[in-house]
């Protein structure tokens, strides 16, 4: 009789754990990479990672261009948003209102390196990227100084030092409310003018949701590297969340 009672436990446990893999939703992420300005060689190479990344981590990858995208019902069916390099005024006012209110529903974002030479005419972006691009030296090899290894993108550095070569942004009007991962340390290279504190990936609960920001990958090397992959697969992971269903009723911005 035990056994049998210990059998029945164990099927239901069987079945109930079952039940909650299946309901458990494949994150989608939108990939977005119009280009107003400058347009970066290393797009269509940080797609094709991306959508790697995808298959390795078990999440759904959509691309696009069209802007045109960013309403209200097509954003509901996305965990994320990356902003991949974007550069210019990529969205207008309509499209500006509907992803204000995805971000304050719950959605993540995650901009990677132009992402934050976009939109300089609209403030909310500009809180949410953390920063806005103002200039670059060459590319050229820096030493990255790890300032948080409790966050998701950075947990599988071993050392505080990372040298990687990229093209180092200058910034401005940087955020103060962003959690600063990374920063470069501007003595080891030519170029640098934000001085002894200059940021380059942070993250941050911003109106109601959750943005991640790297500034590397401008070069299709970079895409090919194993250190800043899992860089950004944390971000990512960090951006995507804990899967809440997206709360419109706490989006107050409002289509004109």
């Amino acid at each position: 009789m035990k056994k049998a009672f210990s059998f029945c436990l164990l099927f239901i446990a069987v079945i109930l754990f079952q039940s909650y893999i299946s309901s458990k939703k494949t994150p989608r992420i939108l990939v977005f990479s119009k280009t107003k300005g400058f347009r970066h060689n290393s797009i269509e190479t940080g797609k094709l990672a991306l959508q790697k990344l995808g298959t390795m981590h078990n999440f759904e990858v959509d691309t696009t261009e069209n802007a045109a995208l960013f309403t209200n019902d097509n954003l509901k069916k996305y965990s994320t948003v990356i902003f991949l390099s974007t550069t210019g005024d990529v969205l207008d006012n309509t499209q500006q209102i509907a992803f204000e209110r995805y971000i304050q529903a719950g959605g993540g974002y995650v901009g990677i390196h132009a992402a934050s030479d976009t939109e300089y005419d609209w403030p909310w972006y500009g809180k949410l990227v953390g920063a806005y691009f103002t200039s670059h030296p060459a590319v050229q090899e820096a030493k990255f100084m790890i300032k948080d290894k409790n966050h998701p993108s950075t947990k599988f550095f071993t050392d505080s030092v990372w040298m990687h070569k990229d093209e180092l942004y200058n910034f401005k009007d940087i955020n103060p409310d962003i959690q600063v991962l990374i920063t470069i340390d501007e003595k080891t290279y030519k170029g640098g003018e934000n001085g002894d504190f200059h940021p380059f990936s942070w993250y941050h609960n911003y109106d109601g949701g959750r943005a991640f920001y790297t500034s590397m990958g401008h070069t299709k090397e970079t895409w090919a590297e194993d250190a800043f992959l899992k860089h950004l697969w944390g971000g990512i992971e960090y951006a995507i969340g804990n899967q809440k269903k997206l709360d419109y009723k706490k989006a107050y911005s409002k289509l004109q």
